[in-house]
Formats: structure tokens, sequence, C-alpha cells
């Protein structure tokens, strides 16, 4: 490489410590640029050597020069590899040059044949004969495939069998149908069901409606994967027999809520089928015999074909302080893309992580299951590193689990897609002391987030106090774009768009269930094009008992939320100001006292002595005592009586405002309140219209107002929305 470019990477070559690494090295070598070193762990343990030898820390550098990087093994940087505040310790790959480093195993491409063999042949679609081909993965080293295990919501996040990447892109596991989904048929026996207590484990029974199932009986190992009952609760479930006489399927595990049939989204697909392998990019493995079939999308001798191998995270960060790790991508794992634990200014950045089997970027510990016969309610497990694990009903059942993240830690500049659960899982903080993590997600690209695991796992999950998510384009994804569980977190400046595409109760943006979740700013973020319009979608969707989130400046654009822009239920002290929202499906705030309604005979269970609700803000944070009766006066009557043993003030919506909002299309009358006289939105000076309030270029998509906008007039004290600042911005790793 010439030095001009080397330069430009370690700066000043004082007192440098500059080791070079490139899969064409040999890692006996000097771990220069003329002889580097073959492997990363090679150069993390010779840059220990040289810093031991010599303790500054000037321009200290791993440079990884191009070609992928496989490892069997997580790349482990800890309290030994950090820098200095002045000085951190980079790695970092050669600009121009591709870096990839896998938890995978890339395929010789011409050890892939034709398939010949008639038993197979017989058993494959008309149309894919001759067209799908074979190769022995025990001949080229592969010999753990991973085992198919149920997961969903409420389930453990597990880590994924072995998958098959080509050209960068997942395949597809042969499947059906291949696109759309079958609809649950009669329900003769719902199962056992594990959130009401029910633990006989027992498997449901229901009528399939589509005749291609009588094909796939006796066929072993056969899954289906979808929303068995509600359109927000996700399973991935084997069928246990195929009755073609009664025309049933029995499933070998419960579903969480038991299975139902007749609502638009309880629906499935049948996965892991040889004979439905019929398309381009499906693939199947005999485990057995260590075969995998694939009908390649192109040329096979011209694709880099790629399966994933390991199961622990590809890169695990912990314990690391004043670290940067970039301009790589990250790919190819069953597991976490990159953990980060215990950290302290260790920054992401400028690197593509993809096809991961379950998170992109994981911050702060996931939790592990103990009594595997417990469910949501009646959780028992216990924080562990590196996997995700149950880590949503650990913090669903201890609010204020530290995750032990660190401070200042961030994502930043980097392109995250194809992963099985969520984009990015930000933490940092303490939630109890209200101590703020500092850590933040910066201009990151997050797409195709959901392969695997799907409700709750969005393109950003954030939690503990006190963090920063900015700048972000989120998008392509079925299900929730943000979720949140914490304190006084910023949310600026994102572009959030086709999310929630085909899901149930789920919204771009979402907290709940947590009064003591307080302060969270939601600014100047776009979201456009998101919703179903045959679905219960909302906006920013503050669910049961959320308290103080303050909505301003955003721009909403087309969005099919039939729940509202803003939906509260039994919310307080929500704040929708000074945001501009056009072509919205419903009303703008739609609010409910929800206690009063459909949920009135759990309302005791959650207000009362043992109540989930009581526990949330009496044990687990003790809100009548500071930090949170200080820092929250307002949330002090939240557990007062209002019928002395039956009813809470926290029943009744309070204090919630939609207040100088520009409002384009939609109901004449921008708030609608469900159930009943306590719930709660006051609306003042808002202006809605059909016209035109003078923007840019309204069909454009260019949102901002003209200086002599008629919307400045109509509403008196309107401020600007600074429209041209959200989204993706260039910086030195986005030209």
């Amino acid at each position: 490489m010439p030095l001009m470019i080397l330069s430009a990477i370690i700066g000043t070559e004082t007192k440098a410590q500059i080791i070079h690494v490139s899969p064409r090295g040999d890692d006996r070598a000097e771990g220069t640029e003329a002889r580097p070193l073959k492997t990363l762990p090679a150069a993390r343990d010779r840059m220990r050597t040289l810093r031991a030898k010599s303790n500054h820390a000037d321009n200290a550098r791993i440079i990884m020069h191009g070609g992928v990087y496989d490892l069997s093994e997580p790349l482990v940087l800890n309290e030994q590899d950090g820098g200095t505040a002045e000085h951190p310790l980079v790695w970092t790959g050669v600009p121009g040059e591709k870096v990839s480093i896998t938890g995978g195993r890339t395929l010789r491409s011409e050890k892939f044949r034709k398939v010949t063999d008639a038993g197979i042949l017989a058993q494959l679609d008309p149309a894919a004969r001759g067209q799908v081909m074979q190769i022995d993965l025990k001949a080229e080293g592969v010999k753990d495939f991973g085992r198919h295990r149920q997961y969903g919501h409420s389930l453990p996040v597990i880590a994924s069998t072995l998958e098959l990447f080509f050209q960068g892109e997942p395949m597809t596991l042969a499947r059906y149908p291949n696109k759309g989904a079958i609809k649950i048929g009669k329900v003769a026996d719902p199962g056992s069901v594990p959130r009401v207590g029910d633990k006989s484990n027992r498997g449901a029974t229901f009528a399939y409606t589509d005749p291609r199932h009588k094909r796939w009986a006796g066929v072993p190992n056969i899954w289906i994967q979808g929303t068995l009952n509600y359109g927000f609760a996700d399973d991935y479930n084997p069928i246990a027999s195929i009755d073609t006489l009664k025309g049933t399927v029995k499933l070998g595990k419960p579903h969480l809520y038991g299975v139902g049939n007749g609502r638009d989204f309880q629906e499935y697909v049948a996965i892991n089928i040889l004979q439905e392998l019929d398309s381009p990019g499906e693939w199947y493995m005999d485990d057995k015999k260590g075969i995998l079939y694939l009908w390649p999308p192109s040329d096979v001798n011209k694709a880099v074909v790629q399966v994933s191998i390991l199961e622990t995270p590809i890169i695990a960060l912990e314990g690391a302080s004043h670290l940067r790790f970039e301009r790589s991508t990250i790919e190819v794992g069953r597991g976490i893309g990159v953990y980060m634990e215990r950290c302290h200014r260790v920054v992401v950045a400028g690197c593509t992580i993809r096809n991961t089997g379950t998170a992109g970027v994981f911050m702060g510990q996931g939790a592990r299951l103990i009594d595997s016969t417990s469910s949501v309610d009646d959780y028992v497990g216990e924080p562990v590193s590196r996997e995700v694990g149950s880590y949503q009903n650990h913090i669903y059942n201890n609010t204020t689990w530290q995750r032990n993240a660190g401070t200042y830690n961030g994502v930043e500049s980097c392109d995250i897609y194809n992963t099985g659960c969520g984009g990015i899982t930000l933490s940092g903080g303490d939630k109890k002391t209200l101590t703020p993590g500092h850590s933040y997600a910066v201009n990151n690209r997050i797409s195709r987030y959901n392969r695997r695991n799907k409700f709750t796992w969005a393109g950003i999950r954030v939690d503990g106090c006190g963090n920063r998510i900015a700048h972000n384009e989120i998008f392509e994804s079925d299900w929730h774009g943000i979720f949140v569980h914490g304190n006084e977190h910023v949310f600026e400046y994102n572009h959030i768009h086709d999310v929630t595409l085909n899901s149930n109760d789920t919204s771009p943006w979402y907290i709940g269930r947590n009064p003591s979740d307080r302060g969270n700013v939601v600014r100047y973020n776009f979201f456009d094009h998101c919703g179903n319009p045959d679905r219960m979608n909302m906006g920013i969707y503050c669910d049961d008992s959320s308290t103080d989130v303050y909505i301003y400046g955003n721009v909403f654009n087309d969005m099919h939320t039939d729940h509202g822009v803003l939906f509260s239920n039994t919310g307080w002290h929500l704040v929708m100001r000074n945001n501009i929202v056009i072509n919205p499906s419903a009303h703008t705030a739609i609010t409910s006292a929800n206690y009063y309604t459909w949920a009135a005979p759990q309302a005791a269970s959650m207000f009362d002595k043992t109540g989930l609700i009581r526990k949330r803000l009496e044990v687990d944070v003790n809100f009548r005592n500071p930090p949170y009766s200080t820092r929250y006066p307002t949330l002090l009557p939240y557990l007062d009586e209002a019928v002395p043993g039956k009813e809470w003030e926290s029943m009744r919506a309070r204090g919630n405002l939609l207040e100088r909002n520009l409002i384009i299309g939609g109901p004449e009358n921008p708030v609608k309140l469900l159930g009943g006289q306590h719930a709660q939105m006051e609306s003042r000076n808002n202006w809605v219209t059909k016209e035109d309030p003078g923007f840019v270029d309204m069909k454009g998509k260019d949102f901002r107002l003209k200086a002599d906008a008629k919307a400045y007039a109509m509403i008196p004290g309107f401020e600007p929305v600074p429209f041209e600042k959200m989204g993706i911005y260039k910086d030195s790793y986005r030209k």
C-alpha cells in the first residue's frame, strides 16, 4: 500500500505501535506492512506483548488488510487491549480493501455437484430437478450443523442452526409457501397456555387450510413459524404429526398463548422441507449425511458461498477502554455479531455487521433460563455473558437490571442488516440511581433485522438510563423500529420508515408497562410509511401505564396506524408538541383509560399490594424516595387510591397534551378518547387542514416549511422543524 494512505490511517508515527495483519501473512512474521501477521488473535497478542514492554499508547494501531478472516472462536478484546483518552487503540481495515471477519466457513465452489441421486430427485419439484446442487459439508470440514429448537415470544433467544449465505445474502431454508403464509384452520385443541401458568406442555391441534400438508405427512423435522394467536407473539414450533384423514396438524410444543384462528394475522409458514426446495435461493440440509442441497440464485462457480458455524459472538469486547474497531465487515455467525460488556469509551465505527443468527450488536449481558418450565410471570433466570437468551423476560421481571454494558460506548456509522434478532441492543447507565450511561447509536443504517426472532427485537432497543439514539435510518421490517426500556434517553434526527408492515399491536417506537420509565424525549425524527391498514398499529406507542414521554418537532408522513400517531393506554404526562403530521390514517392522538374497559378484571392484579405496577414502583425503584421523588415529583400520586381497594389514580389518564401541531389530513378532531370518562388528552392550538401548509415540495416529500408558510400564522408559536437534518449524514466513514 502507498505510504501516504497508511499515514492517513496511522497519523504521525512518533512512538507508534503498529501491527499489520493479512490473511496472506504469517503469524511468525514481524507484523510489518511487508511481513504481516496472518490471524487477528495473533495480532492482538503481538500488540499485548509490545505494550507490555513499552507502556506508551501513542498511535497504537492494528491495521487489517483485505481478505477473509474466519474465526473458530470469538476475537476477545479485554482490559489488556485498550488505549487512553488521547490515544485510543484502533483496529482498522484499510480503506478500499474489504475486510471480512466471519464466524463461518467459505465453501469451495468447485465442490458443488448437480444432484443425481434418484431418491432425492424424486422428492424434488419437477422444476427443481436439474437445478439443485449438492455439497458434502463433512468433506469441507464442517461437522456441527446445529439443531432446530423452539424459539419465539417470551422464549430464550438461541443461536441459529447452520445457515447458508450466497454472495453476502442469506438463502431461504426450503419452505412453503414461498410468499405469503398459511391461515390456521379450526382449532380442535389450542394446546396448553404457558402465559396463564399451564405447564402441561401440550402442543395444539388444528385443521390445515392448504392441501399441500398432505405431501408432508410422515416427513420428520418440519417446523412452522408464525403468529399463532396474537399478532405480536411469534413462534418457531415443530410439527409433531399430520393427520391426512382428519386434515389436522399437531404441534410438538405449546405456544405461549395457545393457538387461535379466524383473525388475519393467525398464520404461519412451513420450514425445513426438502420437497419444498422449488425456487432459486432455497436450500436444505441433510444433517445425518452432511449433505447440503441448494438451488443457486446465480452461477455458483462465480459466487462466494459461506456457512455459519460460531455460536458465540464473533467479536467480544469485554472490559476494554478507549478502543475503536473500524472499517470491517463482521458476518456469518450463528450468534451475536459484536458483544460489549464492562466497556468504557469503546466504539464500533464504519463497519458492516450482517448475517448473524441473533443480534447485530449487543451491549450488556443477556440472561439464561434456570427453570425451563417457567414463563413470563414466573420467570426464573440469571444474567449471563455472550448470549441474548432470556433478556426480554429477565428485564420484564427485573426492570432495574444493571446489565454491565459500561459507559460512553458507541455504534457509529455502521450498516447492520440480515440479523436474526434486532440490529443494536443499546445499554448503559443505571435506572435505579438514574445515572446516565452516555452510550449511543449514531448514523447507522439498520434493516432486515428480524430473520428469526420478531416481536420486541427492534432495529434499536435500549435500556438503562441516559443514552442517545440519533441520525439512524431504520427500515424494512414487519415489526418494531425502536423498543424502549429505561429513563431519559434521547431519540433524535432518526429516519424510520417501512416498518411494522405485517404485524399487529406493534409500532415504530414503543415503550410500555412501567410508569417509572420516565424522561424519554422523541424529537426531530422522520417517521414515514409505517404500519399496515389491515392491522392494529400505532406510531408512538405508549403502552400500558407509560408516563412522561416528550414528542417534539417530528415529522410523521403516511402513517397507516389505525390506533393513532400517538397511542396511549392510560398514560400520564405524554406531551406531543410542534410536530408535523401528514396524511394520517386515523386520529393524531388516541388515548384510553383501558383499565376501565378491557383490562378492568386484571386491574387489581396490576396495582394491588403484590401487583406488577406496584412492584415496579415501590420495590424496583422506591419511587417515593430520592432520586425518583425529587426527579419525578408528579409521579408521586400514582398509587394513591381513587376508590379504596378497587381503583387507583394510575388507572385514570392525566396530564396528556396535544399542542401546537400541524396536521394535514385525517379527522377534523385530532383526538379520540376511549374507555369512558377517565380517558384524557387535552388538545389546544393545533391546526388541522387539507391544504399544503407551505412545504418546499410536498409531493416530493421535502417537508421543510418555507419562511412565509401559512402554518406559522395559523399556529402561533410554531417553531421550524429541522427536516433537512433528519437521517443519515456524511462523515469519514460515509462519503
